[in-house]
């Protein structure tokens, strides 16, 4: 019964907007960015058991790639509206870049760290071991971070970033494919499911992908659209609501299910699916920002950042550093995970830009610190830069 009441929830949640859609509703903005707001939390959720249910027929390091990215559809939607807009009306740049880089903090400041507090009060264990497998996310990782220091000191993200960001994002999917195949354990309805047998497990898998991805595309437009129009009736800064607010709704079916994960002693694959959460938003959501925008355009123009946008930049790339060096020796403990949260939770209360700079300058110090005075995290970077992760992967499991 349980499993029912997850998956009809989920179903509600996507019909009521559909319902809406189709029949020419027009609620108030609030109201808007809130019924099509949890459409896309409802859909984020079916995305996730269905691409729970595709990890049975592929090799598990692509299936957990494939999960991340599809959970992450609903960031890629609202975010690609944006700067399609951005390709006809400028103003939209500043919450394509604020949508962007508020999922990914969030994803590393929030999602990252509540696995390893989760895990530690269900078992009193401060600190998760992660497999060699996922020295291929952490590798990408870096590169995509290493690269995005360039685009600060630009000042703009054009189509020459996105071939970069693009082809990095088609060389993880290409090593994470290669890995050995390895059985998954389903959980909740995904589990249910399965139980139903093989052709009825993937005639469902493709309903799920397709009434989700069908809810997601004609919500993304009016969540944002109605996220904008109740900051202005309000008089809250539209950039904070698109860069927090949007992403929490999108991302937070994915946030429940690593923490489920976590409670159900399984820490690896909720930290697998975020760490891979967090190569695909850093890559490809990136990466098809000026891609869209030049489509949009018509032209091929870069999409230009303000000072504040490259702050914003920075501290995210900043951020992003710091995980990698956290993550290098596989070990993410308790302590780590707090520091992670606290950082990322207080540069909120400090709007001032001379803290986004404070914080990024933190955050590099941090890490740095770490590679020079962590005996095992500067072998684990060494081992990152030296030798191809999906070569260790595959003699690994061997």
């Amino acid at each position: 019964m349980t499993n029912w009441l997850w998956i009809g929830s989920a179903t509600t949640l996507c019909l009521q907007w559909v319902v809406i859609h189709f029949t020419g509703g027009h609620p108030p903005p609030h109201w808007m960015a809130l019924s099509s707001g949890l459409a896309i939390f409802g859909a984020a959720f079916m995305l996730s058991w269905a691409a729970e249910l595709a990890q049975k027929d592929i090799p598990q390091a692509l299936a957990i790639a494939l999960l991340a990215l599809i959970a992450v559809l609903p960031e890629y939607a609202v975010d690609m509206y944006f700067a399609w807009q951005a390709g006809k009306d400028p103003k939209y740049t500043a919450f394509a870049m604020a949508n962007m880089t508020g999922a990914n903090r969030l994803l590393i400041g929030v999602g990252w760290a509540a696995v390893v507090m989760t895990f530690w009060l269900k078992t009193g264990k401060k600190a998760i071991q992660l497999e060699p497998e996922h020295k291929i996310e952490i590798f990408y990782l870096l590169l995509a971070t290493v690269y995005s220091f360039i685009i600060p000191f630009k000042g703009r993200l054009d189509l020459t970033d996105a071939a970069v960001f693009i082809g990095i994002f088609a060389f993880y999917m290409r090593a994470a494919s290669k890995a050995a195949h390895v059985e998954t354990e389903l959980e909740g309805p995904a589990e249910m499911i399965e139980s139903w047998g093989v052709a009825a497990r993937r005639v469902v898998t493709v309903l799920f992908f397709l009434f989700s991805g069908f809810s997601i595309f004609i919500a993304a437009e009016p969540f944002a659209e109605g996220l904008l129009a109740t900051g202005r009736k309000f008089g809250i800064e539209e950039f904070i609501l698109v860069q927090w607010l949007a992403p929490l709704a999108s991302e937070s079916p994915e946030f429940i299910v690593a923490i489920l994960f976590a409670l159900r002693m399984q820490p690896g694959i909720s930290m697998g699916a975020l760490l891979s959460s967090k190569v695909n938003q850093w890559t490809l959501l990136i990466g098809m920002l000026p891609v869209v925008f030049a489509i949009s355009a018509g032209r091929l123009g870069p999409m230009e950042m303000d000072q504040r946008q490259i702050e914003e930049m920075l501290l995210t790339a900043a951020q992003s550093l710091f995980a990698v060096a956290i993550l290098a020796n596989l070990s993410f403990s308790l302590g780590e995970a707090i520091v992670i949260f606290v950082l990322f939770s207080t540069q909120l209360f400090f709007p001032d830009p001379q803290f986004r700079f404070y914080y990024s300058f933190l955050y590099i110090a941090l890490a740095l610190g770490m590679v020079l005075l962590k005996k095992d995290v500067r072998h684990g970077v060494l081992g990152l830069i030296c030798r191809a992760p999906s070569s260790q992967v595959m003699k690994s499991s061997e």
